[in-house]
């Protein structure tokens, strides 16, 4: 039998993890490599925008309380760069309906509230990737 469209695009997809926290990056990356992604962490915007440029990842996971320039910049700036492919996820504290109304104009695919529940965000991850690729 072959596995879900949700597995199958997670594995080797890169995922680029935007968190100045570093106990939070840390705690994610250890999640997302051991369902099988490629991992790369940046801790600011300017860094994130950077990194993103060489490591192309599929897929990004940003807080929004960035230094240097917050998440809504950078998905702006990685939305610009990455029009259609890139899945761009909110993982954040910010929850007002403000904040999901700035996360969908700056081009954010997802708004999560965090703590997340890392059966959920994989299940998202997973959809959103497999769509991109038409799986």
């Amino acid at each position: 039998a072959r596995a879900p469209a949700a597995t199958r695009a997670a594995a080797g997809a890169r995922v680029l993890v935007i968190d100045d926290n570093a106990d939070a990056a840390d705690s994610l990356v250890f999640l997302l490599r051991g369902q099988g992604y490629e991992v790369e962490v940046a801790r600011s915007g300017p860094e994130a925008v950077e990194r993103a440029r060489a490591f192309r990842p599929d897929a990004a996971l940003l807080d929004i309380g960035l230094p240097g320039f917050d998440g809504y910049e950078v998905a702006r700036r990685l939305r610009r760069e990455h029009p259609r492919e890139l899945v761009l996820v909110a993982l954040t504290g910010y929850g007002t309906p403000e904040d999901r109304r700035l996360a969908e104009s700056a081009g954010f695919d997802a708004h999560l509230v965090k703590p997340v529940a890392s059966p959920k965000l994989f299940a998202l991850l997973g959809r959103a990737l497999a769509a991109r690729s038409g799986a």
